[in-house]
């Protein structure tokens, strides 16, 4: 009797380890931030966000410095708001480019930011005044393919 329960706790203890990897590897893989970090929001309106999806990241060299918190309607322009939640340790000038890309052929979407050269700086809840739109890759492959390019 003595040996099976001593089995049956040390089974008992590799399933809690193996549920507990388990969460850590869905928090971890699923993009999930456990702490809130120093982050501050900024805005930029697009004409087409073209499959940008909430929590896709914000690089600038290729460098992850954020995250997407938000895609709305904005209904006086309509136009799509995007709020990117930046690194608190990041300053973007106020002529800073922030575009849609896409990683691979058909990969994520994810938003490039590019530094501007001005000396002042965007300040938390503002907004950055240049967007490019996600390229259309159906309507340029179907001017390609039809000869309208």
């Amino acid at each position: 009797m003595k040996r099976s329960f001593g089995i049956e706790l040390t089974a008992g203890f590799f399933v809690i380890i193996g549920i507990v990897c388990l969460g850590y590897l869905s928090v971890r893989l699923g993009g999930l931030e456990m702490s809130g970090g120093e982050r501050y929001e900024v805005t930029a309106d697009f004409s087409d966000v073209g499959g940008l999806k909430t929590g896709a990241p914000v690089v600038i060299a290729g460098v992850e410095i954020g995250r997407v918190g938000r895609i709305a309607l904005d209904e006086e322009d309509y136009e799509a708001r995007v709020t990117l939640q930046l690194d608190r340790a990041v300053k973007l000038e106020t002529d800073a480019m922030a575009s849609i890309k896409t990683r691979g052929l058909i990969g994520e979407k994810y938003v490039a930011i590019t530094s501007g050269g001005e000396d002042r700086y965007i300040e938390p809840g503002g907004r950055l005044v240049e967007t490019e739109p996600a390229i259309d890759i159906e309507s340029l492959i179907s001017k390609i393919a039809f000869g309208k390019l």
